[in-house]
């Protein structure tokens, strides 16, 4: 399974928001620019994340954007159902499948999809901040 370009850039600002400090607020263009990503792509996720309560958005002069929550509370699994638009692994029906009453298939993935989300749902977006992530994002925080 791969996650959509979406899902990847959400954690990718979610990452980096939590790798400053809490008082310090961050820029949309600034994050765009640190990760090569299209400055609407980035405004896009922002905007599903700050509605969904992950990221608190200040607007004026002075503004930016920082984590509504603590790290430890952004379980890494409610990020994928937000993010992804399916979490399907098949799509028995376009085209419908002559198979598809029969098929075990799509239950044996199916079965794997749960497995993969329980096993996100032990992590959090404090796990993927290590010290080596921070010190990398540190170096280009400045430039």
């Amino acid at each position: 399974m791969q996650l959509t370009k979406h899902t990847d850039f959400a954690f990718r600002v979610l990452i980096y928001l939590a790798s400053k400090p809490d008082e310090d607020l961050s820029q949309i263009q600034k994050i765009a620019d640190d990760f090569a990503i299209s400055r609407s792509h980035v405004m896009k996720v922002v905007q599903k994340l700050a509605n969904h309560g992950f990221i608190a958005s200040l607007r004026g002069q002075g503004g930016g954007l920082r984590l509504a929550k603590p790290a430890t509370q952004i379980n890494l699994r409610e990020i994928v159902e937000l993010m992804e638009t399916t979490l399907n692994p098949v799509n028995c029906h376009q085209p419908s499948c002559l198979i598809n009453t029969d098929c075990v298939l799509k239950t044996y993935l199916n079965q794997a999809l749960e497995h993969y989300l329980a096993h996100l749902a032990q992590f959090y977006l404090s796990d993927l901040v290590t010290p080596e992530i921070s010190q990398t994002l540190s170096l280009i925080k400045w430039r």
